[in-house]
């Protein structure tokens, strides 16, 4: 195992998918956390406390809704307060609409934004501003995905979104290097998760109506699905110190969907 930058770690989204495997990987690293989801997911919240305090790690968790800054200001300080500072912010809440840029409403595009950009936005900020204050570096980590890399067919606002995140993060490491502190987002492709199995359900009833056969294997170099630990062990590895030279960057983690 590699070396990490011990300390506390804060993660959005973490009541189940990537941001429950980012949160045990990064307890298993040493790492005190601090965990994030909206209220309605307590319960889900509480039960991964648990397996974190299991690990013999500190945990506190801090419900929120990131893309509302009153929320993030709270978090953020509730954490420092709780856990005693703030070394590695990952920004991993995210939501999801599949639409056509024809199909998709603007009360859609607009949550889209609120929630991914806004809320990632708003998640850089204030760590930023907490680790500059702090003078010790840092580790600031986003959300993007394959579809911020290369645009989609039916992903016309999230995909938005998530080419969002990838000029925020490049923005902000330039910014924000020189204080010690890296900024760098994952690129999920195809992950197995629920929102996977939701969104191939959707295309496959859209594929029916239209008469369309899909293809059965997963459309990657590799021919299967990744698993939510995969994205941990990236962020895991952004997050030590043996990643202090990488800033600025977007690691797709998809399987060879987008190899350019």
């Amino acid at each position: 195992m590699h070396a990490s930058l011990k300390g506390i770690a804060l993660v959005t989204g973490a009541a189940q998918g990537i941001g429950q495997a980012i949160v045990l990987r990064l307890a298993d690293d040493g790492f005190d956390v601090a965990l994030n989801d909206v209220p309605q997911k307590g319960q889900a919240l509480d039960s991964l406390a648990e397996e974190v305090r299991a690990k013999g790690r500190q945990v506190v968790v801090v419900p929120g809704d990131v893309s509302q800054e009153e929320d993030v200001k709270r978090i953020v300080q509730e954490t420092t307060e709780k856990l005693g500072g703030l070394r590695v912010m990952v920004a991993n809440a995210g939501t999801f609409r599949m639409g056509s840029l024809t199909e998709t409403s603007l009360e859609d595009f607009e949550q889209l934004f609120a929630v991914n950009a806004r809320g990632t936005f708003l998640c850089y900020k204030y760590a930023a501003q907490y680790m500059v204050a702090q003078g010790r570096g840092g580790r600031i980590l986003g959300a993007s995905s394959v579809v911020g890399r290369r645009g989609g067919m039916e992903y016309a606002a999230y995909s938005g979104t998530k080419f969002a995140i990838r000029g925020l993060t490049q923005s902000a490491a330039l910014e924000l290097g020189r204080h010690g502190i890296t900024v760098n987002c994952y690129a999920p492709g195809p992950i197995d998760t629920d929102m996977l199995r939701f969104l191939r359900k959707g295309r496959a009833d859209k594929a029916t109506e239209r008469g369309i056969v899909t293809p059965a294997a997963p459309f990657n170099a590799v021919g299967s699905d990744g698993k939510a630990e995969d994205i941990a062990s990236i962020v895991s590895y952004l997050a030590s110190d043996e990643a202090h030279f990488i800033t600025g960057q977007t690691i797709g983690v998809d399987g060879g969907m987008v190899l350019s």
